[in-house]
């Protein structure tokens, strides 16, 4: 008996380092972005109606992608919207005269990790329309949900990013308080893509901030309200 155990166990052993090993997925690699190009009026949208044209997007084919989502945010609504691709390009229906932001996610075979592109904007052309509204600036710091330790003199830092396709960005409103954002802190003039303002703050406090962006035409655009607090 103990001898057909062994054989018993010596075929077991057999079978199990005969077993081949399962290949681990390929990952995919991340898209470029083609067009439309970053931070320009989106020209070659075609006029479907009164409200919306076609936009084609166009991105680099991605090593080991087997399909691509392709992500779409109203900088207005915020509003996102995900399009499935089985090829490098796609063509979207939008609402003409409003921005966007749009990346590629490149996804892989099963058990693979999705990766996505760099996120560009663009301003979709409306009828008629010579002047368009700064982009929605965007809140880089304090993020919203974040927990900010003020300098020894109470300060803290407030930085933003603005643009605009037309190039006549003009001036900002920076808005914060303790309820909702609605009371004007102060107003600058655009000097550069990059702004940032100091201001005094309470500790242990929950404070909310947004900025207007305003163009030499007198359009605007809403970054939103972010919220954060103070330790």
């Amino acid at each position: 008996m103990k001898k057909i155990a062994l054989l018993f166990g010596g075929l077991v052993l057999l079978f199990y380092s005969c077993t081949p090993e399962v290949p681990l997925p390929l990952e995919p690699s991340i898209a470029t972005l083609l067009s439309p190009a970053n931070n320009e009026t989106c020209l070659d949208g075609v006029s479907l109606n009164d409200s919306q044209s076609n936009v084609s997007f166009n991105w680099s084919n991605a090593q080991n992608a087997l399909s691509y989502e392709v992500v779409i945010v109203n900088l207005l609504t915020q509003s996102s919207q995900t399009f499935s691709a089985t090829s490098n390009q796609t063509t979207l229906a939008l609402t003409k005269a409003e921005p966007y932001s749009w990346k590629v996610r490149s996804l892989g075979e099963t058990g693979s990790t999705p990766v996505e592109s760099e996120q560009w904007k663009f301003y979709l052309a409306g009828d008629a329309i010579v002047n368009y509204a700064p982009f929605p600036t965007e809140l880089i710091s304090p993020r919203s949900g974040a927990n900010i330790t003020p300098d020894i003199n109470n300060l803290i830092l407030l930085t933003w990013k603005g643009s605009d396709v037309d190039g006549d960005l003009s001036s900002y409103q920076v808005y914060i308080d303790q309820t909702d954002a609605s009371t004007l802190k102060t107003a600058l003039n655009y000097e550069t893509n990059e702004t940032s303002l100091e201001v005094e703050v309470e500790n242990n406090t929950t404070y909310y901030w947004k900025v207007i962006a305003i163009d030499t035409n007198g359009n605007q655009s809403d970054s939103g309200v972010y919220a954060f607090r103070t330790n």
